[in-house]
């Protein structure tokens, strides 16, 4: 009969399709060119970029601490009343005074202080770079997490739309059998309210897709959400690696747990800074300068006189040894120890949390595996029933409920069926992740 045929049809072609195909005058993004937009524009990514820097001036601030310190100073003073004058007597007179000199002071030892202050900068320094990759592979993650959603929620309108279909199509039956007084009214009212459901139903399922695209435009910064979609991954089936080897992989590749095992070097680095408080420190140091002298209503010599008689020039070597100093260095230790304690912790738990998340992942893909192959199954199964459901109500052999309830049934099993796939990608790219492998 053609309404069995036109039935297989839709049965056979419309549901198992891929997401509907983006609107022709969006601009259409790949996952790739997703996630790299956001890798320039996100602003996490940003701000990490700009702590980056930061730590790059700070192994440069601790690199020229090693080298002295040049500087030059001048001063004019003026004193009234009862002054002293050049052959140290004292009279009523207004003086004045200019001076002006050049110091240098070169660092020789300060306990190792430099030295080590470099050493921390640039263990922090690294720290930061691997917490900037581990910020980068989160927000890959992420994006790849609402691109899937993306899809999925396309696939659910795709399975509406379809759905639509059937009830357009029976409406226009029903229409017909009544016009031609083989079924009462009530059976076209049934129809038309059903497919006052279906077509509800695909408002929300259109309404859901618009939403997740603007959550996927937010992601990436975008100005705005207007004409943005995305293009369909196609067929993928990914292979599911053991949950042992991800976390061989992980234990050695993760950027965050790399991130937290650094921070272990820099509070021990930390603590060898703390301890040069205790050692000597030695400097030297060398000046030159002049003077120029007046003392008002008596005889001064001239200031270009003054100024090679009072030159001078000084060196010296500075030693200072500390004795005590309130604990303060102690103290000092002794807190930097303590944020060892802290920085061992906090890489147990991202060990700990990885592992965790790793085992939960890996469950959660198996299961999503079986239930999507045992969904391929109960799909296959249904579209059978259907077609026989319909088969029957042609024939009338069947009620209204029935057939309703048989298409029900079918578009029940095709979101459980892309439930099931779109969770099985996604946690097998969890896992790849994990892995440090190419997720795209």
């Amino acid at each position: 009969m053609k309404i069995i045929r036109y039935t297989r049809a839709i049965v056979c072609t419309a549901l198992p399709m891929c997401a509907m195909a983006p609107e022709a005058s969006a601009e259409v993004w790949t996952l790739d060119s997703c996630v790299n937009y956001a890798m320039d524009h996100n602003i996490t990514l940003r701000q990490q970029q700009l702590r980056t820097a930061s730590g790059e001036l700070d192994v440069t601030s601790a690199k020229d601490a090693f080298l002295p310190t040049l500087s030059a100073s001048a001063s004019e003073s003026f004193s009234f009343g009862r002054g002293l004058t050049t052959d140290n007597t004292y009279v009523d007179r207004n003086t004045s005074n200019f001076q002006w000199g050049v110091n240098l002071n070169v660092p020789l030892f300060q306990g190792l202080e430099n030295v080590r202050r470099l050493k921390v900068a640039k263990s922090t320094l690294e720290q930061t770079l691997l917490e900037y990759e581990a910020a980068k592979d989160d927000l890959t993650l992420n994006i790849i997490t609402q691109y899937l959603q993306v899809l999925y929620s396309r696939e659910v309108e795709a399975a509406s739309r379809s759905q639509l279909a059937y009830s357009e199509y029976e409406v226009e039956r029903q229409e017909s059998l009544v016009n031609a007084g083989k079924v009462p009214e009530a059976d076209l009212l049934d129809a038309q309210a059903q497919r006052a459901r279906d077509r509800q139903q695909l408002v929300a399922s259109t309404a859901d897709v618009t939403t997740q695209l603007i959550t996927l435009a937010n992601l990436l910064q975008l100005p705005s959400a207007d004409d943005f979609d995305v293009a369909p991954l196609g067929d993928s089936s990914p292979l599911l690696p053991s949950a042992e080897t991800v976390m061989t992989d992980a234990s050695v590749r993760n950027s965050a747990l790399l991130a937290a095992r650094q921070g272990i070097r820099v509070a021990d680095d930390n603590i060898s800074l703390a301890k040069s408080g205790w050692l000597p420190r030695l400097s030297f140091t060398a000046g030159t300068g002049s003077s120029y002298y007046t003392v008002g209503g008596m005889h001064n010599e001239s200031f270009g006189a003054q100024m090679r008689h009072n030159f001078s020039t000084y060196l010296g070597f500075q030693l200072s040894v500390p004795i005590f100093d309130a604990f303060s260095t102690r103290n000092n230790v002794r807190r930097a120890r303590l944020q060892r304690l802290e920085a061992e912790l906090e890489a147990d738990r991202q060990e700990s949390e990885l592992f965790k998340t790793i085992r939960l992942a890996h469950t959660q893909a198996v299961g999503a595996r079986e239930k999507y192959l045992a969904s391929e199954e109960t799909l296959e199964k249904t579209r059978m029933s259907f077609i026989a459901t319909q088969e029957k109500y042609s024939l009338g052999r069947a009620t209204p409920y029935e057939f309703e309830q048989a298409k029900t049934n079918l578009f029940q099993t095709e979101i459980t069926r892309l439930q099931a796939r779109y969770e099985y990608i996604l946690r097998c790219r969890i896992l790849r992740f994990y892995q440090k492998e190419p997720l795209l």
